[in-house]
């Protein structure tokens, strides 16, 4: 997968064995914006399949719409509308991105006309049943690890990174390989105290939308629980204007039908 990656940004004539590390804090900065901050705001539909350990697989279908706040800000909101399949066809999932606080984060439940506050301690358990948690929806925050450059190949920068509060996660690091020529984290590995690695994700497909390299395929396996969940993209799109206010609790129970079209 990653030689696949590497060829298609065509890294062998433009990256040699011997380049000086760039600072890890710039690192981490360019990564965290190619994975998330790509445009003033984006939008895309999702198609999701869960598959467990026998086979057996889920769908999901929905919509996720995104916008940055000012330049400068790492503040975001996100809005996630599902369409399928009928037992979450209407549920709402938002997020207000809050880079020195914890994340607001609501779900509307169409079924129970109910909107629930998720807390900041829900954020890394499961995203409607998939392997995928909120946090990894909208973005784990730079300030809540300690970032270390333990390797630099041609092709990609490798990160060691640490929470400050582990008592906050369930992991005890995560490695990260950060692609050199997008700055796109093309694969995440997640270690227990024991040093075992039980979780992974994994950048399966990347294309170009709007000169923009963008993950349209991705992938997140857990040996914990079995399975995984892969995610694909459509319809993907930057800088579409959208409207702030369509980040609000008004749009939980009424989604915003030009915007999801």
């Amino acid at each position: 997968m990653m030689k696949k990656l590497v060829s298609t940004f065509a890294l062998a004539t433009a990256l040699t064995s011997g380049a000086f590390a760039m600072p890890v804090d710039e690192v981490v900065a360019k990564a965290n914006h190619a994975a998330y901050y790509q445009g003033a705001d984006g939008k895309a539909k999702v198609s999701m399949t869960i598959t467990d350990t026998q086979g057996r697989t889920r769908t999901r279908e929905f919509t996720i719409l995104r916008r940055d706040g000012e330049p400068d800000d790492a503040a975001q909101k996100f809005y996630v509308y599902f369409r399928g399949p009928a037992d979450v066809a209407k549920t709402v999932f938002m997020v207000w991105k809050k880079p020195e606080a914890d994340d607001d984060r609501w779900m509307y439940l169409p079924a129970l006309d109910l909107v629930k506050r998720i807390a900041a301690s829900d954020e890394r358990t499961s995203f409607v049943g998939s392997h995928f948690f909120y946090e990894d929806v909208s973005g784990r925050s730079p300030e809540e690890d300690n970032h270390e450059l333990v390797e630099e190949t041609d092709n990609y920068y490798v990160l060691k990174n640490t929470p400050k509060d582990k008592g906050a996660v369930e992991f005890d690091h995560y490695i990260a390989y950060i692609h050199k020529a997008t700055f796109l984290p093309v694969q995440i590995k997640y270690f227990d105290e024991q040093g075992e690695n039980y979780r992974t994700y994994d950048a399966l497909k990347v294309d170009m939308v709007n000169g923009i390299p963008t993950v349209t395929a991705a992938r997140m396996s857990d040996s914990r629980i079995g399975g995984s969940t892969e995610m694909r993209y459509s319809d993907v799109s930057y800088d579409q204007g959208i409207d702030e206010d369509i980040f609000s609790e008004r749009y939980l129970r009424n989604p915003p039908r030009r915007e999801l079209r």
